[in-house]
C-alpha cells in the first residue's frame, strides 16, 4: 500500500448512494450502498459501501486524510427555497415534505457525515458514534455536483486532454455543463440551469408512461423502438424548445416538478389525451409512441450539445457523465455521427459516480497531484482501427492497447474460492468444483445446450451494468431466450431487450461497430451479414407485435430495430469471462452471448454468494457458477421461504 493520501468519496441522500476510496491517486474500491442493503437505488448514507472500501484497503476511518462529498447541500437548499418562493403557494406541500429532513440532517451535513463514518468504522450505537466522530482528524471537503460528474468523466478516462459534457436532472442549480480537461486540470465553461433540464424532461415522460423516475428511464429507451415519433412536433411546439447548442427551454406550464410532487400536470395530460399510464397496467401504442418521441428529442439535443462542445473547445476527444449519459442509444449516435474522434463515458455515469469524481478531484485539483493519462503513458490508443478476424484461418488479431483508471469497473467485493466453499458446505449445498482451466469449456458447453447460468466471479461491478462478474448469461442464438429470461428469470416486461457480450476481437464481424465498449454504453446495429430479412407480412406488424420476429443469427440480443447494447470483452480485463465466451465461440462459431444483470426485477444486482444462491433458487435458472464451483438446479435441496419474495422488492 502506498503512503500517499487516502481519500474517501461519498455520494448520498438523493439516489444511488455510493462510496469510493482513492489511495495515492488510484481507485482502490468503489461500491453502491444498494448492493449491501438490498434496497434498489438506496439513497441513505453509504455506511456499508464505505466500510467495504476501508476493508478492501486494510485501513480504518481514522487513517483517512480526506473525505469528500459530491455536491454542496447548502446550494441545493438555496435552490429549494428560491424555487418555492418563485412558485408560492403552489409548492407548499412539496416544501413541507422536504423541510423536516433538511432541518434535521442535511443542513448539518459535516456532523452527519462524521457520525455515519464512525458507524462505517464499526460503531453501531448512535450516541457512541456521535462521540467517536470528534476523533476524526481528516479534512471534509464538498464539491460541486457537476464538477464531480466532470471529474468522474475525465480523470479515469484514457485521454490526456478532452472536452467534457455532463447532463443529468439537476445538481445544485446546473442541469448540464461543458468544459475542458487537460492533464490534472478541469475547467467548466458553461452550464444550463434549473428548471430547464433535458434529464428532467426525459424523466417527465418516464413518469407519464408509467415508470419510476430515476429508475425506469432505461425502460423508456428500450420501449422506444416499438413506437413512432408522432409526438416530436407537439413536444417542440408545446413543451420544449431545442436550441442550436443543444440547450433546451421548457414551458413550465406543463410540468409540476418545480413546485409539486408529480413530474407533470393536468395541462400535460390534456395535450396527450389522457392521464399518465397507471404503473403495471397494459402498455399501449400511445406509450410506445411517447417513448419513441422523447427518445428522438433527447438524441437531437445531445447531438447538438456535442456539436456545440466541439466547436467551443476544439478538442478531438469527449468525456461524458451524468444520468443522461447512460442513454446508450444516443451515445452510439454520438460516436457514429458526432465530430469527436473518440468518446469515453463514465460507467457509473449517474450520482453513484460522483463519489469517484469528488475523490479524484481532491487528489488532482485540491492537492495538485499530476495525472499521467494512459494516452500519455502509451498504454492507450484509439480503438477504431482493429482489423477483423480471418475466420478461415482463425487468425488472432492484435488489439490496440486499452487502459483506463476504472479497471473494467470491477471495483467491488470479491469472495475467495475457500469462502465460497465454506458457504456451500455450511448449507449442505451440492456442487462440482472445476479447475480454472476446465471451467470455461464446462460453462460454454452448458450455454450451447441452451442452459441459463448465473455467473458470480471476480470483483463486483461498480455502476448499473453487470459486466460478467455478477451476470446471468445465455445463448444469444436462441430465438426463445429473450422471452424465457424476461418472464421466467427476471420476471419483468416482455419488451425489454438483453445485451450481448462479444469478444473484442470479433465485434466488427457481428456488429456495425469497431470500437471498445467495455461498459455497455454504446448501441450499434447487428452487422447486415448476420441479419435475417423480414417478410413483407412481418414488416407490416405494429408495436409490440414486432417482438417475436427473429431478426438475426443472434435473436436474443437483437432489438426490434436491429440494434444491440454492446459489451466488448477483453482477456486482460476479465480473463475468465473472456475465456468462457472464447470457449463458446470454439464450440459454436459464435463469439456472442447474452448478458443481463444477476437479479430479478426490482432487486439490486447480487453482491454476495448468498445473494446469488437465493436469486438462483427463486428463478428458473439452470446452473449457478460461484467462482470455480458449479451448482446444478436439479441437485439442490428444496428452497422454501416464509414469505413471497416478490413482495420484498419495490418494482422499478
Amino acid at each position: 500500500m502506498s503512503d500517499g493520501s487516502k481519500i474517501l468519496g461519498i455520494s448520498a441522500f438523493y439516489h444511488d448512494s455510493a462510496a469510493c476510496l482513492v489511495v495515492d491517486g488510484e481507485i482502490i474500491a468503489a461500491a453502491q450502498e444498494e448492493r449491501f442493503t438490498r434496497i434498489k437505488h438506496d439513497y441513505n448514507f453509504p455506511v456499508n459501501a464505505a466500510r467495504y472500501c476501508l476493508k478492501e484497503a486494510g485501513i480504518t476511518a481514522e487513517q483517512l486524510d480526506y473525505v469528500g462529498f459530491y455536491d454542496k447541500p447548502l446550494l441545493k437548499f438555496d435552490r429549494l427555497l428560491e424555487t418555492y418562493l418563485d412558485y408560492a403557494p403552489a409548492g407548499f406541500r412539496s416544501f413541507l415534505k422536504s423541510m423536516p429532513l433538511w432541518m434535521k440532517e442535511k443542513l448539518w451535513m459535516p456532523d452527519l457525515i462524521r457520525t455515519e463514518m464512525a458507524k462505517a468504522n464499526g460503531i453501531e450505537d448512535e450516541r457512541a458514534a456521535k462521540k467517536a466522530r470528534k476523533k476524526f482528524e481528516w479534512k471534509l471537503l464538498f464539491g460541486d455536483h457537476h464538477e464531480s460528474h466532470a471529474a468522474s468523466a475525465f480523470y479515469p478516462s484514457p485521454f490526456e486532454e478532452a472536452a467534457i459534457l455532463t447532463i443529468d436532472g439537476v445538481g445544485e442549480w446546473a442541469t448540464s455543463s461543458i468544459g475542458i480537461g487537460k492533464g490534472k486540470e478541469i475547467t467548466l465553461l458553461k452550464e444550463l440551469r434549473f428548471p430547464d433540464s433535458l434529464g428532467l424532461l426525459y424523466s417527465a415522460f418516464t413518469y407519464y408512461t408509467g415508470f419510476r423516475v430515476n429508475s425506469g428511464e432505461y425502460k423508456v429507451m428500450g420501449l422506444a423502438p416499438y413506437g413512432e415519433p408522432k409526438y416530436v412536433s407537439l413536444i417542440k411546439d408545446k413543451l420544449a424548445e431545442v436550441r442550436d447548442d443543444g440547450s433546451i427551454r421548457m414551458n413550465h406550464e406543463f410540468f409540476s416538478y418545480s413546485q409539486g410532487l408529480r413530474m407533470t400536470n393536468t395541462a400535460f395530460d390534456r395535450i396527450f389525451d389522457g392521464r399518465p399510464r397507471r404503473p403495471e397496467s397494459k402498455i399501449t401504442q400511445r406509450e410506445m409512441d411517447l417513448a419513441r418521441s422523447i427518445q428522438a428529442i433527447t438524441e437531437e439535443a445531445m447531438l447538438k450539445m456535442v456539436g456545440y462542445v466541439h466547436k467551443e473547445t476544439g478538442m478531438k476527444k469527449l468525456c461524458m457523465a451524468g444520468g443522461v449519459a447512460l442513454n446508450c442509444v444516443a451515445n452510439g449516435r454520438i460516436l457514429r455521427e458526432g465530430p469527436f474522434e473518440d468518446i469515453w463515458i463514465q460507467p457509473a455515469a449517474g450520482d453513484a459516480g460522483g463519489a469517484i469524481g469528488i475523490a479524484l478531484a481532491i487528489w488532482h485539483r485540491y492537492l495538485g497531484n499530476e495525472r499521467v493519462s494512459p494516452e500519455k503513458a502509451g498504454t492507450w490508443k484509439s480503438g477504431t482501427v482493429v482489423p477483423t478476424v480471418n475466420h478461415a484461418q482463425d487468425a488472432r488479431v492484435t488489439l490496440p492497447p486499452y487502459v483506463d483508471a476504472m479497471k473494467g469497473s470491477y471495483l467491488g467485493p470479491q469472495d475467495s474460492v475457500a469462502e465460497i466453499e465454506a458457504f456451500l458446505t455450511s448449507r449442505n449445498l451440492p456442487y462440482t468444483k472445476y479447475t480454472r482451466e476446465q471451467l470455461p469449456k464446462v460453462v460454454a458447453d452448458l450455454l450451447a445446450a441452451g442452459k441459463i447460468i448465473g455467473l458470480h466471479q471476480g470483483r463486483m461491478e461498480f455502476g448499473p451494468r453487470a459486466l460478467g462478474a455478477r451476470s446471468i448469461i445465455g445463448d444469444a442464438r436462441s430465438a426463445a431466450m429473450q422471452s424465457v429470461m424476461n418472464l421466467k428469470i427476471k420476471y419483468r416486461e416482455s419488451f425489454r431487450p438483453f445485451a450481448p457480450s462479444v469478444l473484442r476481437e470479433h465485434v466488427a464481424d457481428w456488429f456495425e461497430l469497431n470500437y471498445d465498449s467495455p461498459y455497455m454504453m454504446l448501441v450499434a446495429d447487428v452487422a447486415r451479414t448476420h441479419r435475417r430479412q423480414m417478410t413483407d407480412e412481418e414488416k407490416e406488424l405494429w408495436g409490440i407485435e414486432k417482438l417475436n420476429i427473429k431478426r438475426s443469427e443472434i435473436p436474443a440480443v437483437t432489438h426490434v430495430d436491429y440494434s444491440a447494447r454492446i459489451q466488448t470483452v477483453r482477456r486482460e480485463t476479465n480473463p475468465l469471462y473472456w475465456e468462457i465466451i472464447e470457449a463458446f465461440r470454439q464450440r459454436t462459431g459464435c463469439p456472442v452471448i447474452v448478458n443481463t444483470s444477476f437479479n430479478v426485477r426490482g432487486e439490486p444486482i447480487v453482491c454476495t454468494p448468498e445473494d446469488s444462491y437465493r436469486c438462483f433458487m427463486r428463478t428458473e435458472m439452470d446452473f449457478l457458477v460461484l467462482e470455480d464451483c458449479v451448482l446444478d438446479k436439479k441437485d439442490q435441496p428444496e428452497f422454501a421461504e416464509k414469505t413471497d419474495w416478490r413482495s420484498e422488492f419495490r418494482l422499478d
